[in-house]
């Protein structure tokens, strides 16, 4: 991954660079797929359905810019390309149309991994002192959560 030069730069904010990029890569991949899942959901719940995934598919979209920034502000560059975000991220793409089900399922254990992912990187910052990063993945965690609160009532 290529950084940009900085005087206050360090190996520090750079782990923490790093891990942001697999973890931008994780949301824009869970963008993607939110937002397929929003255009090609069908059966009796299309509608609730198709509103709960255009709003999910919204905030992801806010938070790939601020966490594509974030990373900028530490110092190094962002990936931007479908083939970097599939090298970086740990979710699995879906090329398919699965079934109203089965997209809830998907798109709910893609928030709780990224939510458990947010929590490790917040433990890298918070070695590093990296309150602002700290703070973003706060915001993020708890909108993963809720996320994946509402899918998981889907299933019940």
């Amino acid at each position: 991954m290529k950084t940009l030069p900085s005087s206050t730069k360090n190996a520090h904010t750079q782990k923490v660079a790093d891990e942001l990029t697999h973890y931008l890569a994780d949301t824009y991949l869970l963008y993607l797929k939110t937002q397929n899942f929003h255009w090609n959901v069908t059966g009796p719940n299309f509608h609730s359905l198709h509103l709960l995934f255009e709003s999910q598919y919204q905030e992801l979209t806010a938070a790939v810019d601020l966490i594509a920034e974030r990373i900028r502000a530490l110092g190094s560059v962002t990936p931007a390309s479908f083939s970097h975000f599939i090298k970086l991220s740990s979710l699995k793409e879906e090329n398919g149309v699965p079934n109203a089900t089965h997209m809830i399922s998907q798109l709910l254990h893609d928030h709780e991994t990224i939510s458990h992912h947010a929590q490790i990187i917040f433990t890298v910052a918070e070695k590093n002192n990296d309150q602002a990063t700290m703070d973003m993945l706060i915001q993020r965690m708890q909108e993963h959560d809720k996320a994946a609160w509402m899918l998981r009532s889907l299933l019940e």
